[in-house]
């Protein structure tokens, strides 16, 4: 897929006024659903505290009914005095009319009656992964280790099509785990594109921006400078990887001096193997597989390089983590109420004597995590992948 903003673009980011935006990508004709803000108030029974679901910076989320068919959406009021103004407001529109694919949310449509900005969104009955990961109630029983990779890997596959499949590439600019959204099986789809950005074609090549995101996800190089490429969410996707590992926040106050910051905190773990089990979420017990384990630090490690070109790109991510969400029993083990217990503790020998994954086939799913990562790395260290001959999608 091919991306284009013209002139009409800069026009409606001056602030002009227009019942349908459309673009041309090819011989593609994309536009974006209007709503008046009735039509929206209706919906969310005059935003109603009860329809409330979600507040942020931004403003509020409610969830809505729209119309005789009853449609359940949810409706992102902005705040006019919030962080996304009219600028992200028209790129996430335009982002959102032009990107389609399974784990990007859906833009139903939008509002922009007066001085009223309103986006309309596929509702998402899970919420984002903070409510399921960071902010679990008493009694509520936490992911699993296998629901996590595979968000982990819905994630990682989301922005490869960002990256890789999109022409220019997409640098989504705040990945964080209450930007991503989980449907009612886990499937987690990113959203919130009001800060996303296009990329250049070469990986190696910066684009100069004004840093925003949130603090602890950004990449190093981007906090310091404002330079910009497809690494920078590549570390921040590393920052998410392992927040899904330990269950601990980014940026933790509540914690002690030396552990607030889960990337300091976790550095001179990721450099010994030995003490990977030490990164584990509590609440998982001994719910999980070593080597699962060990495959997914070693991910993580990589993406939280301080070197961007060091750093894999994210198909390769895709490749290593798509064997790791895979349990012995073939199946996730969660549901949408937490209430499941927690499957037996996982150990080598499940993997051998299971009837799906046998000796064979775990030998050539580790192998196979292994050749993905050592790729990843040998070509993000010696710039030997291009995009180079990569016409339009």
């Amino acid at each position: 897929m091919s991306i284009f903003f013209s002139a009409e673009t800069d026009k409606l980011m001056t602030g002009a006024k227009t019942e349908t935006t459309k673009r041309e990508s090819g011989n593609q004709n994309i536009a974006a659903q209007t709503f008046t803000f009735r039509e929206l108030a209706t919906a969310t029974k005059n935003f109603s505290p009860e329809c409330l679901i979600g507040e942020g910076g931004f403003g509020r989320v409610y969830k809505g009914r729209l119309g005789n068919m009853g449609q359940i959406v949810a409706v992102k009021q902005l705040d006019r005095n919030g962080l996304q103004g009219n600028r992200e407001f028209l790129v996430e529109v335009l982002m959102l009319s032009l990107l389609h694919h399974e784990h990007l949310v859906n833009l139903g449509g939008y509002c922009a009656d007066g001085d009223q900005r309103l986006l309309v969104y596929e509702y998402m009955a899970l919420g984002s992964l903070e409510d399921h990961l960071l902010e679990i109630s008493p009694g509520q029983t936490p992911l699993s280790w296998y629901t996590r990779m595979k968000i982990s890997s819905g994630t990682a596959k989301g922005l490869e099509y960002l990256h890789e499949k999109v022409n220019p590439p997409v640098i989504y600019r705040d990945l964080k785990s209450s930007n991503i959204l989980l449907d009612e099986n886990y499937n987690p789809k990113l959203s919130d594109f009001g800060f996303a950005k296009l990329g250049s074609l070469d990986e190696n090549e910066t684009v100069s921006s004004r840093v925003m995101g949130t603090y602890g996800y950004c990449a190093p190089e981007y906090a310091r400078s404002g330079q910009l490429t497809v690494k920078s969410d590549v570390y921040s996707f590393g920052v998410v990887l392992l927040e899904l590992i330990t269950g601990r926040r980014v940026i933790d106050t509540m914690r002690p001096a030396n552990e607030q910051n889960l990337v300091a905190w976790a550095q001179p773990i990721l450099t010994d193997q030995k003490r990977y089990q030490e990164l584990v979420d509590p609440l998982l017990g001994d719910n999980f597989p070593p080597k699962g384990l060990n495959q997914a630090v070693a991910v993580a490690s990589m993406c939280l390089q301080e070197e961007p070109s060091v750093r894999p790109v994210m198909a390769d991510v895709v490749v290593a983590l798509s064997y790791l969400q895979e349990s012995p029993c073939g199946i996730l083990d969660e549901d949408p109420n937490h209430h499941k217990p927690h499957p037996p503790p996982h150990d080598d020998k499940a993997f051998e004597s299971h009837g799906i994954l046998d000796e064979e086939s775990a030998m050539d799913r580790e192998r196979a995590v292994a050749e993905a990562i050592r790729w990843g790395s040998n070509n993000s260290r010696n710039g030997q992948r291009s995009r180079k001959g990569m016409g339009p999608l």
